[in-house]
């Protein structure tokens, strides 16, 4: 069995990330962070790594090896960070997925010394309880533990040229249970399903019999429960397993025996069933892959994870922009003028009025006080008594008064900072500070600007109040809007119900073919989430996207007005 965890790794000839595939780890790296749940893990892939495997996690070095030749794609076009891109290797990331599971739930250690049986016997358990574990934690990412569970199974069951192994897929009561390890425990923690191992169980059946294999699907829904640490049980797992099998479980794992093996040219039925299971879970994914109509409240997971990822690039730093590499930075900070003060605390009082609700009153009756007596239901009420029945009439009524809550407010910002926007930048900046400031005045409101160009960068930030106004320049040759839009999101929770959100969008709108497409799928999230969008533009030549409203600026010193008016408007309609 190939080893998909390595306890104690032997020095062996590895290869080394380099170039493209430097980059690639690296991007892996950080987002192995959130797979696992640890901070302290570190990511390679090459051609070549895994040890043997299209992937293994090494714990005593907190390592994950991936074996780059399952990319399928040239290193320097994948970014692993944007969720849709894992769409086109969902075998290498089902298989990083996979190890991350290792690294997380994988808490027991194997004895050291002469392989044992019952080891191996545990280990294939270990495959599938912590695919289980995982999904319980992020049953999201069942669908690339599915697209990996091709290649890791198969990675068990052939050679090195991808054919069937004779002494794996031999008729033999153990590679049959090995079988069901790997697959039919699959299929009973979630990650196949029933009808995609019909074929492969009844094969197993025929080797082992209806009843040892009901008895080593027992032994595997204990281990899908089993602790992450518990090593006692998940080895008595592995013994219990080897008196099913009728297998010595302290001597190594038993070897086909000769003329057992499958010699012949034809493959044994265990392999074909196994190949056929394989087969039939691939093409699943691949159809999945290509329908259009996709698990909608996938696409919103996977849609927050790139806006929180996106947040944590534009603002998780804690340093200056201006020392930033690319293009698209700050110019300078100034300290605001009077008319820029004297506009943010006139912006406050706005949206405070805006903001401020009228206490709702409601009456309500009652049989007895407190509350005003109504003559007319008082005499009703006797009237009932007198007649022997229970009294229906509420003699008493009060009215209670409620203070309705304030709701909050959330603006984000965006401003284009190609050369076209130029006349825009310094009367953004001045707005971004007046929203801002005006802002920290407001119960429960906050707001965040961002510049974005070849680059990202915040102006403003959610939650803190600037005392100099950053200015920018407006000479970048490109926009990722897509990152704006993200970034903003995410921080400022504009695609979340609950409060007033706003997102104005200060460009021409003139992006490349891949901003626009996906830009306009961020909008339309936004929009049908109930978030308002404000396009602020200099004339009438602008291409908004589809869903906003809008405005055009005769007079670029107008825009902190009309930014303060839209917000104002979007606290009225709360």
């Amino acid at each position: 069995m190939t080893a998909h965890l390595i306890a104690a790794p032997t020095p062996t000839p590895t290869t080394d990330p380099r170039g493209p595939w430097l980059r690639l780890s690296a991007a892996l790296t950080e987002e192995v962070t959130d797979l696992a749940d640890r901070e302290d893990l570190t990511v390679t892939c090459a051609p070549g790594l895994g040890r043997g495997a299209p992937g293994c996690f090494i714990p005593t070095l907190a390592t994950v090896e991936l074996d780059g030749a399952h990319l399928g794609h040239d290193p320097t076009t994948c970014d692993p960070s944007r969720p849709s891109d894992r769409d086109r290797y969902p075998a290498l990331w089902g298989v990083l997925v996979h190890e991350a599971a290792h690294a997380r739930h994988s808490r027991w250690a194997t004895p050291g010394g002469t392989p044992a049986a019952h080891v191996d016997a545990a280990m294939t358990l270990e495959e599938s309880r912590i695919e289980a574990a995982h999904i319980r934690r992020r049953p999201a990412d069942r669908r690339w533990l599915r697209a990996a569970a091709s290649h890791l199974v198969l990675a068990d069951f052939t050679t090195a040229s991808g054919d069937p192994a004779p002494s794996a897929t031999a008729m033999t009561p153990w590679n049959a249970a090995r079988a069901a390890g790997l697959l039919l425990a699959r299929t009973d923690a979630g990650i196949l399903d029933h009808d995609e191992t019909a074929a492969l169980a009844a094969t197993i059946t025929k080797i082992l019999g209806a009843s040892r294999l009901s008895a080593l699907a027992a032994l595997w829904h204990i281990a899908h429960i089993t602790a992450d640490d518990d090593h006692e049980t998940m080895l008595d797992l592995g013994r219990r397993w080897c008196a099913i099998v009728g297998t010595n479980p302290d001597q190594p794992a038993p070897a086909p025996a000769p003329g057992a093996s499958g010699e012949s040219e034809e493959p044994s039925p265990l392999a074909e069933a196994i190949t056929s299971t394989v087969t039939t879970v691939m093409s699943a994914e691949a159809s999945s892959d290509a329908s259009p109509e996709s698990d909608p409240r996938q696409q919103e997971r996977d849609a927050r994870d790139a806006a929180e990822r996106a947040a944590r690039r534009v603002f998780g730093a804690t340093h200056t922009d201006t020392g930033r590499r690319g293009p698209t930075a700050i110019k300078r900070t100034r300290p605001p003028r009077p008319d820029e003060q004297a506009a943010a605390r006139r912006l406050a009082r706005q949206l405070r009025a805006a903001a401020h609700r009228e206490r709702t009153a409601a009456t309500h009756t009652s049989a007895t006080p407190p509350g005003r007596l109504r003559m007319r239901e008082a005499l009703a009420a006797d009237a009932q008594r007198a007649a022997g029945v229970i009294p229906t009439a509420e003699p008493f009524t009060r009215t209670v008064r409620r203070h309705v809550p304030t709701p909050p407010l959330r603006v984000g910002i965006a401003c284009d900072v190609s050369g076209s926007m130029n006349a825009v930048a310094a009367p953004v900046a001045s707005a971004a500070w007046i929203l801002a400031r005006a802002a920290a005045h407001v119960p429960d409101a906050r707001s965040a600007t961002v510049i974005y160009g070849a680059k990202v960068r915040p102006i403003t930030r959610p939650g803190r109040t600037p005392t100099r106004v950053a200015e920018f320049t407006a000479n970048d040759s490109t926009e990722d809007f897509i990152e704006a839009v993200e970034a903003l999101d995410a921080a400022l929770d504009l695609s979340r119900p609950g409060a007033a959100r706003l997102l104005i969008v200060v460009s021409d709108g003139i992006y490349t073919t891949r901003q626009r497409t996906e830009g306009q799928q961020r909008i339309n999230r936004l929009t049908a989430a109930g978030c308002a969008v404000l396009w602020l533009a200099l004339d009438k030549h602008a291409y908004p996207m589809k869903g906003a409203h809008l405005v055009t600026l005769a007079d670029p010193a107008t825009a902190a007005d009309t930014i303060g008016q839209a917000a104002t408007q979007a606290l009225r309609n709360a």
